[in-house]
């Protein structure tokens, strides 16, 4: 079956995860996940592949090994379509509704070194500040990590500081779980956010790349 849209019961499902995020609550809803959740994800991926590409469906489980916060799931469900290590197509659902990204996710120290430098020198820093300003513009939301002061060495009247401060960087958009979330209509909202996402992305694969340093076992 294609995409129709993500139900209504997703939404509910993580309003519940949300107050009670236990072994006991997911089980018990389990099927709620699979059928609301992880099945209609998979269908918008399918859908939106021939264009983009294929996508990895994220697992429900959260890694609290090294966390603070050791409750056991996510209150989210992602998808990712990874273009480059780091880079790529995102989009969730969650109890606030519905999410598409793009950009770098990615913060390994080479790609940061290669985001910056990029982004210092004119010729390529430019134009990645004209494809920032055309996205704020459109009213998407600039994220990422970033330092609250400027990176060492860089001075204070640097035309692009705001940029250079980013240690990762994607745009993103989210809607309200609205009725016409629960159509098919949703595959076409997320494929106009990422076709508006292409042109970050792509400066991203041509002057960050992927992480070359070894990753962890």
């Amino acid at each position: 079956m294609g995409f129709t849209g993500i139900p209504d019961e997703a939404f509910l499902f993580y309003e519940g995860l949300e107050a009670d995020n236990s072994k006991t609550y997911f089980s018990r809803h389990k099927h709620l996940y699979e059928e609301a959740v992880r099945a209609p994800m998979l269908a918008l991926a399918d859908e939106l592949a021939e264009e983009f590409g294929d996508a990895k469906l994220f697992r429900p489980y959260r890694d609290v090994r090294y966390a603070k916060d050791k409750s056991p799931y996510k209150t989210h469900q992602g998808v990712f379509i990874d273009l480059m290590p780091g880079i790529g197509f995102y989009a969730e659902v969650s109890a606030a509704g519905v999410q598409a990204a793009g950009g770098l996710f990615s913060q390994a120290p080479d790609q940061v070194a290669r985001f910056r430098a990029a982004v210092d020198h004119d010729e390529t820093g430019k134009p990645l500040e004209t494809v920032v300003a055309a996205l704020d513009a459109a009213g998407y939301e600039r994220g990422g990590e970033r330092l609250k002061t400027r990176p060492r060495g860089v001075p204070e009247d640097h035309p692009r500081l705001d940029l250079l401060r980013h240690r990762s960087l994607y745009a993103s958009r989210r809607f309200e779980p609205e009725p016409w979330v629960h159509t098919a209509r949703a595959a076409d909202r997320v494929r106009a956010c990422w076709r508006d996402f292409r042109p970050l992305i792509e400066w991203l694969c041509a002057h960050v790349r992927g992480s070359e340093l070894p990753r962890r076992p």
